[in-house]
């Protein structure tokens, strides 16, 4: 962007401070709309969709607007070259590692304290663990907002993944489609982002109030483009520039083709040159916080192994009770010994043998004492284990419970209105008296929430490397993780530093391999062979390290023949 451009724009965020400028020819956006409203970004990888996201994360921060964005695939760390923003997830270069136990408190920093937050869920090992946290961040966030119903966004990449068009929502998916459908009345807004809209549930993108598209070229994608925009806009879709986009709007009869600006900083996400990048100074967020974030952490962890830490007692005293067992044997052997000898020097030894006898007696009356002992001790270490246990079962009881009251607390909200509008249209009136009952009895369900949730804040096949790799299917499925990472040449290096290895690599490991230093691209590759199953993560010594999914080939071969099938059938047709 020109400085002529820059100033343009800054002049009109001056004049306009309800509107976000996001082209350089001047092409403005409502911020209220953005920040409540329902929005959707598409278009290939290349195209320009990342950036466009990037551009208006930009302009709504410099408008003193904190948001929250879920980055699927780490590359939006680049805005704390510019902004104080919390950096979340699982990897070491985020700020702090969270888990679901933080969720709460995130939403709280990002609506009472009006910090921005990345959160960062291309990390985690367990994809059901990415999913938990999207999910329980998502529910704090509308219920916080229930109540403040303050303008605040929620940008998900990859939304394809958590609400897909085929096939049922889970349970991250449903709080999202809620927060979609109910969360402009409580200025809560969800802006989803994909490459592939065809993969996106259709009610989601219909019912958007805002959608930019960059360039989509395959058919089953340009085909909703000609449904919701026509035939016209889906062949002219597939020749737009990278930047360029259609934009549609809820508030504009007229579809709008423009060129988005480029953000202002570091593009961690955009397609690797020759040169290596620098790595740009970042800023941090205030030292509270984190120790906020950590304190929680330590608390959880905490609760999680006073039972780890009960189980493993039980295991040693249960380990001792063998152990004494087998001793007990033992002297009982030599008891057998000692009254045979004994039997041999009875006339002679009397005395001694007597006293041999007496001394098998009390070590085995000693080794019975230790037993009973230890098996008591063992009984109240059961019993103790057990309380915890329904502890923790009463704890998930009133988690549930308080989960039922929200929908019973929303049936009533949404069975309040329709009783208001049915009286609008019918020209009746409700009756002052029982209608005040009714929102005491509301105020008394919400508080029994608040008491319940402070009550219960607890809750086959054996291949060489080269072997792997040299499958047809296999090669087929790196060639479209190829398509995902920012270079083919980080996924190659990632695949040709294990065989090298003949072990598990770690990121710094396959980082020194290619030469380059940064971790960042070599995440985006290995994210993209673990989707396909040809590699897998682990943690060792706290870092994270890569392998090749040998044991995965049957379900890769799997997946081939299955895509040759289709592709088949599709021919046939």
């Amino acid at each position: 962007m020109s400085v002529e451009s820059q100033k343009q724009n800054e002049k009109q965020r001056m004049e306009n401070p309800e509107t976000i400028v996001i082209s350089d020819d001047g092409t403005q956006l409502p911020v209220v709309e953005v920040l409540t409203g329902r929005g959707f970004i598409t278009g290939k990888s290349g195209s320009g969709k990342s950036n466009s996201a990037g551009v208006i994360v930009e302009e709504l921060l410099d408008g003193g607007f904190p948001v929250l964005l879920v980055d699927t695939d780490g590359e939006y760390w680049g805005l704390k070259e510019e902004y104080e923003i919390l950096h979340l997830g699982a990897d070491e270069e985020c700020d702090i590692q969270v888990g679901v136990e933080h969720a709460e408190k995130i939403a709280q920093l990002a609506l009472d304290q009006n910090i921005p937050i990345i959160l960062d869920v291309s990390g985690y090992l367990d994809e059901n663990e990415a999913s938990d946290l999207i999910k329980e961040v998502a529910r704090s966030l509308f219920i916080k907002e229930k109540k403040l119903k303050k303008p605040f966004l929620m940008l998900l990449e990859e939304v394809h993944e958590y609400i897909p068009e085929g096939g049922g929502l889970d349970e991250c998916g449903q709080i999202l489609v809620k927060v979609a459908k109910r969360g402009r009345k409580h200025g809560l807004g969800l802006c989803g982002i994909s490459q592939r809209p065809a993969d996106v549930k259709k009610d989601f993108i219909t019912q958007c109030d805002w959608i930019v598209w960059h360039r989509l070229t395959w058919e089953n994608d340009t085909a909703v483009v000609r449904r919701i925009l026509g035939s016209t806009y889906a062949d002219q879709i597939q020749d737009l520039d990278d930047g360029e986009a259609f934009l549609m709007t809820d508030w504009n009869d007229e579809i709008h083709q423009l060129q988005f600006k480029r953000k202002k900083t570091f593009d961690a996400g955009a397609t690797p040159g020759l040169d290596e990048f620098e790595r740009p100074d970042l800023k941090s967020v205030n030292g509270d916080i984190l120790d906020e974030l950590k304190e929680i952490s330590k608390t959880k962890r905490r609760e999680r192994s006073r039972i780890d830490e009960l189980e493993s007692t039980i295991q040693q005293k249960n380990q001792k009770l063998d152990e004494l067992r087998d001793e007990l044997e033992r002297a009982e052997d030599v008891s057998k010994l000692a009254e045979q000898f004994t039997n041999v020097l009875s006339k002679a030894e009397a005395g001694d043998s007597g006293q041999i006898q007496a001394t098998v007696k009390e070590i085995r009356e000693e080794k019975n004492e230790e037993i009973r002992q230890l098996e008591d001790e063992n009984q109240s270490l059961k019993e103790d284990n057990k309380k915890l246990r329904e502890r923790l079962a009463d704890l998930e009881q009133r988690v549930e419970a308080v989960e039922q009251f929200e929908t019973f607390e929303q049936n009533l909200e949404e069975a309040a209105e329709a009783y208001a509008r049915l009286g609008d249209a019918l020209n009746l009136h409700p009756d002052e008296e029982q209608t005040s009952r009714l929102k005491k009895r509301v105020q008394a369900l919400q508080g029994k929430v608040e008491r319940l949730k402070s009550e219960g804040t607890l809750r086959g096949v054996d291949l060489e490397y080269k072997d792997f790799v040299q499958d047809g299917a296999v090669k087929e499925q790196v060639e479209r993780a190829k398509d995902d990472a920012t270079s083919p040449r980080y996924v190659k290096g990632v695949i040709s530093c294990i065989i090298e290895s003949g072990s598990p690599v770690t990121y710094d490991e396959i980082a020194d391999h290619l030469g380059i230093n940064t971790n960042s691209h070599v995440a985006t590759a290995v994210n993209a062979l673990a989707k396909r199953d040809v590699v897998k993560k682990s943690k060792r010594g706290g870092k994270t390290t890569v392998d090749l999914k040998v044991e995965a080939i049957n379900d890769i071969r799997e997946t081939a023949k299955r895509r040759t099938q289709a592709s088949e059938l599709l021919t046939d047709f």
